[in-house]
């Protein structure tokens, strides 16, 4: 699956991939080895944690170029959004990542990873409408990938004395 994943063709057909798994299974080590595989192929990659994408939304809704970053976030044929359900969202947030979703649905690819089975990103997004029109826009055309195994950040515990 990950071999035919790195040729692209998801990409070319504007699905998105999912990848969920415990802390340290290597999911964001996957989300950017798959833009490193899109980069290589000429294909454009933006990579970001959810909390930097919503400080950025955050700053340019003040300083006025809020729909700039929309459209530079709309461009980027691939979007990888790491981190994703750190913290529940709040009112704006949802809002906001919906207009990405609404504007990136059947148009460009976008990685999710997170932490959070997708099962319980309902609860996560909290307004069950948002929540509804999230999902549905993000999930349904998407590859989701379990991540599963020991942190591979633990290192070898017989090396830890």
């Amino acid at each position: 699956m990950i071999l035919k994943l790195t040729q692209n063709g998801w990409i070319q057909d504007k699905r998105n991939i999912i990848i969920t798994g415990s802390t340290g299974v290597g999911k964001t080590w996957l989300a950017c080895a798959l833009g490193n595989s899109a980069c290589r192929a000429g294909i454009s990659a933006y990579y970001t944690r959810l909390p930097r994408l919503f400080q950025e939304l955050k700053i340019s809704r003040a300083d006025g170029s809020y729909a700039r970053l929309l459209q530079k976030l709309l461009r980027v044929n691939l979007l990888i959004v790491d981190d994703w359900g750190l913290s529940p969202l709040s009112d704006t947030e949802r809002r906001d990542f919906l207009e990405i979703m609404e504007d990136r649905y059947n148009v460009r690819s976008t990685i999710v990873s997170s932490q959070i089975p997708v099962d319980k990103w309902h609860d996560l997004i909290g307004e069950p409408t948002i929540a509804d029109a999230i999902c549905d826009r993000l999930i349904h055309n998407s590859h989701k990938l379990r991540l599963t195994g020991r942190s591979m950040r633990g290192g070898n515990p017989d090396l830890n004395e």
